[in-house]
C-alpha cells in the first residue's frame, strides 16, 4: 500500500490534468454512473468543528476512495489548520487497501478550488470588471488562484471580520498580480463585482438579495454541511438560474435547501453541473441574469482528484 504525506501529493498535483478528471466525474454522477453513499456528517458544537466522510465508486473504475474531512473554526487562535483530513483507495477488484493519502485537507480544498474555477467557465459573465472573494481562508485564495485560467479580470475585493487576516489576504494576493481592494462590508463588495465566490463555513447569511447588481454570478462553496448559510434565502430565489453539484445535496444542506423546502424555487431553472458539461455548452445567460452555484462537494471529486494523484507517483 502506498503512503503518500501532503509535499508528495502536492508535488503530484497538476490542475490541468485533475480539472479534465473532475468534469468527467460530475458527468457521471448526473449520468447516475457513480455509487456515492449519503455523507455522513458529525457536528462538535462546543468545539466550532464538523466532519464529514464521503465515498464514491465510479463505474468500472479499478478504484474506490473513502474521504474524512474535518473543519474546525477556532484551530487558527491556536496556531493549527481550520481543515484536516485524509483519504484511502481501495481496489474495487480484490478490496484490498491501495493507498493512504495523508493530505491534510488540501485535496478537498483543491478539487473544490478547481469546482469554482468549472462553474466559472460555465456561468461567469463575458465582463467581469472586478471579482469579490468572501472570506479569507484557505479557500479564498485557492479559489482566486484557480480563475486565473477563466478570466484576464486581476481586480479583486475581499470581505472579511478580522482585519488582520484581510491585510494578509492582501499582501498574498497582490504578490500574484492581483489589485486589491478590502472591506468589511459585504454590501460594498457586491456593489463592485460581476463574480462572487463565498468560502466561509457562515451559519447566517453574508450576501442579501438587494447587495447583488443584475448580471452577477455567485459561486457559493461554504454550505457544505447542515445548518451552514452563506446568501440569504430572498437572494436565492432571486436568481435566474441556479447551478448545483447534486440537486439531492444541495436541496437537502446546501444554500438552496430553505428556498427548494418552502417549494419557491418551482419556477426557477436548477440543473447539475455534470448535465451542462455533458451538453458541452454553458448556462445560458442573459446579460442582466443573476445565476447562483450551489456547490456542497461530491465524494466522485475525491475519487477524481486522487486518481489524479496518483497517477503521478
Amino acid at each position: 500500500m502506498h503512503i503518500l504525506n501532503r509535499q508528495q501529493i502536492l508535488a503530484a498535483f497538476d490542475a490541468e490534468t485533475i480539472t479534465p478528471l473532475l468534469k468527467q466525474g460530475f458527468i457521471a454522477y448526473s449520468q447516475q454512473r457513480v455509487q456515492q453513499p449519503p455523507v455522513q456528517h458529525f457536528l462538535f458544537e462546543r468545539a466550532n468543528g464538523d466532519c464529514c466522510i464521503k465515498s464514491a465508486w465510479l463505474e468500472g473504475d479499478e478504484l474506490f476512495v473513502f474521504k474524512i474531512s474535518t473543519g474546525f473554526y477556532r484551530n487558527a487562535e491556536h496556531g493549527l489548520p481550520s481543515n484536516q483530513g485524509l483519504m484511502m483507495a481501495f481496489s474495487a477488484q480484490t478490496g484490498e487497501p491501495q493507498a493512504l493519502l495523508q493530505d491534510e485537507g488540501w485535496l478537498t480544498a483543491l478539487r473544490t478550488a478547481l469546482a469554482g474555477r468549472i462553474v466559472a467557465e460555465l456561468c461567469a459573465p463575458a465582463h467581469i470588471q472586478a471579482i469579490g472573494i468572501i472570506g479569507t481562508g484557505l479557500q479564498a485564495r485557492l479559489q482566486l488562484q484557480c480563475l486565473k485560467p477563466v478570466t484576464d479580470c486581476r481586480e479583486v475585493w475581499v470581505w472579511g471580520r478580522d482585519e488582520q487576516a484581510l491585510a494578509a489576504y492582501r499582501r498574498d494576493a497582490e504578490a500574484e498580480g492581483f489589485r486589491v481592494r478590502v472591506t468589511q462590508n459585504a454590501a460594498e463588495l457586491a456593489a463592485h463585482c460581476q463574480l462572487i465566490v463565498t468560502t466561509t463555513p457562515s451559519r447566517e447569511p453574508i450576501l442579501q438579495a438587494a447587495d447583488i447588481r443584475p448580471g452577477t454570478h455567485i459561486t457559493a462553496v461554504g454550505a457544505d454541511t447542515p445548518g451552514k448559510q452563506e446568501l440569504a434565502t430572498e437572494l436565492v430565489t432571486r436568481a435566474d438560474a441556479l447551478l448545483v453539484d447534486a440537486l439531492a445535496q444541495c436541496a437537502d444542506y446546501g444554500e438552496i435547501a430553505t428556498a427548494y423546502r418552502q417549494n419557491r424555487l418551482i419556477s426557477t431553472p436548477i440543473v447539475e453541473i455534470g448535465a451542462v458539461l455533458a451538453q458541452g455548452e454553458r448556462v445560458r445567460r442573459e446579460p442582466q441574469h443573476i445565476t447562483i452555484a450551489d456547490l456542497t462537494g461530491l465524494a466522485i471529486q475525491d475519487l477524481q482528484i486522487a486518481k489524479g494523484v496518483l497517477a503521478k507517483v
